[in-house]
């Protein structure tokens, strides 16, 4: 009897997000198709199901952190906050301490840049996508700014950049004073007029 259409979306699902963690930790080529169909409880047959290939599965990793993205608040219970509130909370989240220290749910701008850019060109494009969503983010917070979406990509390069070095010294003071420096500069563009 074949499977339903939900129980393939959910299967496809575990295997993204396995991919994506797994990604996250290791990087594109020191994970295999057989690792991440193991860490998903899958076997290897089922894996050309949902995807043609590796490059394809990492497309979709990169793609489903913007739809699974942990730094999204919860406004279930109360109204969202005006667009720059919200662009003030997503600088502190993603870079606070909590979110450096989860490197399997980091976000693909600043724990895959290296393997992306020799990566094939899908995913490049769900990467670009993502540039462009957070970006979209702080341009609604400048909206009315002439400037607006120049700021934009500036707190954008600021929060990536300050997250990429963090990541890559081992001295904890420096990786805290990076991102206190780049939260401190997206902030005063996000509030310049």
């Amino acid at each position: 009897m074949p499977y339903s259409s939900e129980h393939k979306a959910q299967t496809r699902e575990r295997i993204v997000h396995a991919a994506r963690r797994l990604f996250n930790r290791h990087g594109f080529e020191q994970v295999s198709i057989d690792r991440v169909m193991s860490e998903a409880g899958l076997t290897r047959g089922g894996f050309y199901h949902h995807f043609d290939s590796k490059d394809d599965l990492y497309a979709a990793a990169v793609a489903s952190f913007s739809t699974c993205n942990p730094f999204k608040p919860d406004f279930k219970d109360s109204p969202p906050p005006a667009p720059r509130e919200l662009a003030r909370m997503l600088v502190d989240i993603y870079l606070s301490d909590e979110v450096f220290d989860n490197i399997e749910a980091h976000c693909p701008l600043y724990a895959l840049p290296g393997d992306v850019a020799r990566a094939g060109l899908s995913p490049q494009k769900a990467y670009t996508q993502l540039i462009r969503n957070l970006v979209h983010v702080y341009a609604g917070a400048l909206a009315h700014e002439a400037d607006g979406e120049q700021r934009a990509q500036a707190i954008v390069a600021l929060c990536v950049g300050g997250m990429v070095l963090a990541r890559t010294t081992d001295d904890a003071a420096l990786r805290r004073s990076l991102r206190a420096a780049a939260r401190t500069q997206a902030l005063a563009l996000l509030e310049a007029m």
